[in-house]
């Protein structure tokens, strides 16, 4: 596909936008998915361009959080070995399917999300008591999430946060950092998929993936460094923003 110069432009700014709004709450595909759609490119070839470039955006932020401390591997090995296989299923799944359904049901779970963090001021200032165990939680949120990443996309790093804190008992910071390797993960099988079915614009995924990594370095530095009260506020914003957006385009466009 041909675009207008200004197009690469917006795509590079865009990418930006996305990678440091997506390292400190997630909710970056709500901004990139409809820039895409925007300049003209199909559905299912704007969702396989999208993973290219977000790919480049989580890896970033999840290279500087294992760089900085912040990963123990042995605490998300089972996590990407799930995500890996919802994923895989969630992206060949969207190939076959219409994606319209799941959509609607969405913004349903994302105002309980919202209304919940909301409600809990203390929530994710500290490590607190697990529900479920490390194996059991990602058996089920590994697979659900991960295949939930492949077959649509937009709030799965808030999914992985409010599970990981409100289940796992994380505090926010950890449970941000580990979000974004379960991200990356679940973005690089969706990614070989969409290879696969050769439905990636390369020059635009690149583009948007350097503005992407630029945008992560600086959003997952400020989540290391700020408190968690203002992680807390971002990611409710997010979840404030990617709640109207799914509405909007489930329930009204």
């Amino acid at each position: 596909m041909e675009f207008e110069f200004y197009y690469y432009v917006i795509f590079v700014v865009t990418g930006f936008v996305a990678g440091f709004i997506d390292a400190i709450a997630g909710g970056g595909g709500i901004i990139t998915i409809p820039v895409l759609m925007a300049s003209g490119m199909p559905p299912h070839v704007a969702l396989a361009t999208n993973k290219l470039q977000a790919t480049f955006g989580s890896g970033m932020a999840a290279f500087n959080f294992i760089r900085k401390g912040f990963i123990k591997w042995s605490e998300v090995a089972k996590g990407v070995l799930y995500t890996f296989v919802g994923a895989a299923l969630g992206t060949y799944a969207i190939l076959l399917m219409d994606p319209n359904m799941l959509a609607k049901a969405i913004p349903v779970m994302l105002v309980a999300i919202f209304i919940y963090t909301l409600l809990s001021p203390k929530m994710g200032e500290s490590d607190r008591h697990a529900y479920l165990g490390q194996h059991l939680f990602f058996f089920i949120f590994g697979l659900a999430i991960g295949f939930y990443d492949g077959f649509l996309g937009p709030g799965t790093g808030t999914f992985w946060t409010i599970a990981m804190v409100g289940l796992l008992g994380l505090n926010l910071k950890k449970a941000t950092a580990q979000t974004k390797v379960m991200n990356f993960t679940s973005n690089i099988v969706s990614l070989a998929v969409f290879l696969w079915s050769g439905n990636v614009l390369f020059a635009i995924g690149f583009l948007m993936g350097f503005g992407q990594v630029i945008g992560a370095y600086f959003g997952s530095n400020m989540v290391i460094k700020k408190e968690v009260k203002f992680i807390r506020l971002f990611f409710l914003t997010m979840v404030a923003l990617t709640l109207m957006k799914l509405i909007y385009s489930s329930y009204i466009a």
